[in-house]
């Protein structure tokens, strides 16, 4: 059973080689849609975004936040993702970033967040460079969901978003050819695209 003390390390030790002092990048590690999908042309001007991946430390066991996007939004409508969004000038850094995002769009602020390391750059076929923050949230804390972003916030256990067996390799047609990615259903929810790469990202890193 995995604990603070054992991510912690592992995530630690995943740093080696990818990172500097602190939370320092030292070295661009970048997965992406295309890592299933090479023939997945990506585009070449990209923006910069983080989001934060937040483990909870409750008792019982340790969960992630999740958020359900909302149905009208123009990219990713609908879909259950991380909070976290665009770097903007004010934000300092990326972690600042998905800080910042975190406390817009479900209401938890930083103080009750402890950043602990990154998992690798994600890509996204729609031009986003996402730096995924992970973090230990410690209870009691509201949310407070932005109703114009996010419809729902919502926990999974830890174990059962990282096991491979629950991490599933699906395909679908997309304009005229196949298109491959990862998916992860848990109960009625289902977890696709960038948001279970990265799961699967988090997944080899703690195995490690």
């Amino acid at each position: 059973m995995l604990n603070r003390e054992n991510i912690s390390a592992r995530l630690s030790n995943a740093k080696i080689g990818r990172w500097g002092s602190g939370m320092a990048r030292c070295e661009r590690i970048i997965r992406g849609d295309n890592d299933l999908n090479p023939q997945m042309s990506m585009p070449t001007e990209t923006k910069a975004a983080a989001v934060l991946v937040p483990l909870v430390l409750r008792e019982e066991e340790i969960t992630v936040l999740l958020t359900q996007r909302t149905n009208h939004l123009k990219t990713h409508a609908g879909q259950v993702s991380f909070p976290g969004g665009r770097v903007e000038k004010t934000d300092d850094s990326r972690e600042a970033a998905a800080l910042r995002e975190t406390e817009e769009e479900i209401g938890v602020t930083r103080e009750l967040i402890e950043l602990i390391g990154h998992l690798d750059i994600y890509m996204t076929r729609t031009g986003y460079e996402i730096t995924p923050v992970v973090g230990f949230v410690r209870p009691p804390f509201q949310v407070t969901p932005d109703p114009f972003e996010v419809a729902e916030v919502f926990e999974v256990p830890l174990n059962f978003l990282i096991a491979p067996a629950n991490h599933q390799l699906m395909a679908r047609e997309d304009k005229g050819s196949k298109r491959q990615f990862y998916a992860i259903q848990y109960q009625e929810r289902y977890i696709w695209g960038a948001t279970a790469g990265m799961l699967v990202n988090l997944s080899e890193l703690l195995a490690n």
